[in-house]
């Protein structure tokens, strides 16, 4: 059985094209030499491109077998003989521009069907669904009733666009996402098993019992935001629930209902945000995080991984901790707490 390779190359790419492409700087080598593909440093060899960004593989640097490397100006030095040297004050972003233009399968992503534009036989269409032409609807997608898809936008086999779900141009719906009760804009990207659209959790309780709020708010995607494979975005219940242009949410995350997320936002993994809450523009949260209802986090806070928020965030500020605190202010009592802890070893071995 021969061994699939799921992204071939559309290469090869000169050292030329890729300063042009990406503003780094030729310090070694000849602008004419090619490159293939991509490879860590470590396991690189003739014909692709590695880079360094984190100090962390440096020593890989100096031995790695990479043809070209896009590195920092204090590793310039630090390249084996023979290798093609460009320096590029962000290596990660400049390796990514070429990435993409060797691999753009893996950054406009296909369904899991990979066929040609139209609906596809085996695709389930209401008849007062409006699909734009140069749309893919695969082979076991669902369209609701007047629901919208816009040209260049893959909607995968087993995804369902809910009844009166608009989506966007040149977007991509994955493989078993369901979208109800909502409105995406242009190049959104649904990775699988993403849900959005369900109600949010709202329930009047009391000793009667829990009574159900009904939830008949919407969920807004902005334009160029991304959603991680199986994260929920829950409607609002009598407002909207929102995510801001540009903002990158990662696997596994879940937004509760009325919450609304600012304009390139960060949202790392098994992240939980409660109803209600705000992120202002250019927020990054950690892993891990859990924030509670009827809070706000300002513009450009950080938040670190593993840190429960309770209360509101100024703009700009750095919190981590349980509950969250300013970093500075976090470390401090976590440094007290480990002098504390061998002060009290100290003390328990010289009274043994």
């Amino acid at each position: 059985m021969s061994d699939p390779q799921f992204f071939r190359p559309m290469g090869p790419v000169t050292v030329a094209e890729i300063v042009e492409l990406t503003g780094a700087r030729l310090v070694a080598g000849d602008e004419a030499t090619a490159i293939a593909g991509v490879a860590p440093l470590e396991q690189a060899a003739a014909g692709d491109l590695a880079f360094l960004d984190n100090p962390k593989y440096a020593t890989a640097l100096e031995t790695t077998g990479a043809t070209v490397v896009i590195v920092a100006r204090k590793f310039a030095a630090r390249a084996p003989a023979g290798a093609v040297v460009l320096e590029s004050t962000e290596p990660y972003r400049a390796f990514a521009k070429v990435a993409a233009r060797l691999f753009p399968a893996a950054v406009r992503l296909e369904g899991a069907f990979a066929g040609e534009p139209g609906v596809a036989a085996g695709a389930h269409v209401h008849a007062t669904a409006r699909i734009e032409e140069g749309a893919t609807i695969e082979p076991g997608a669902v369209v609701g009733a007047g629901a919208e898809v816009g040209r260049g936008t893959v909607v995968s086999s087993g995804a369902v666009v809910g009844a009166g779900v608009r989506v966007g141009r040149d977007g991509y719906i994955g493989p078993g996402a369901t979208l109800i009760h909502a409105l995406l804009g242009n190049r959104v990207i649904i990775h699988p098993g993403v849900r959005i659209g369900q109600d949010g959790f709202g329930f009047a309780m009391g000793p009667q019992g829990h009574l159900k709020v009904p939830q008949v708010g919407r969920v807004i995607i902005q334009d160029d935001v991304e959603i991680g494979a199986n994260t929920t975005i829950d409607r609002g219940a009598t407002r909207d629930t929102i995510v801001g242009e540009g903002t990158k949410i990662d696997n596994l995350v879940q937004l509760g209902h009325n919450v609304v997320i600012g304009r390139h936002c960060v949202i790392v993994a098994q992240v939980g945000i409660s109803g209600s809450t705000t992120l202002e523009d250019f927020v990054a949260i950690g892993g891990q995080v859990g924030i509670v209802g009827h809070v706000r986090i300002g513009m450009g806070a950080q938040i670190a991984a593993s840190s429960n928020v309770n209360c509101d965030v100024p703009p700009g500020a750095r919190w981590g901790g349980t509950p969250a605190k300013p970093v500075r202010e976090w470390f401090r009592e976590i440094t007290a707490l480990k002098h504390l802890a061998e002060r009290g070893k100290k003390d328990g071995e010289a009274g043994a």
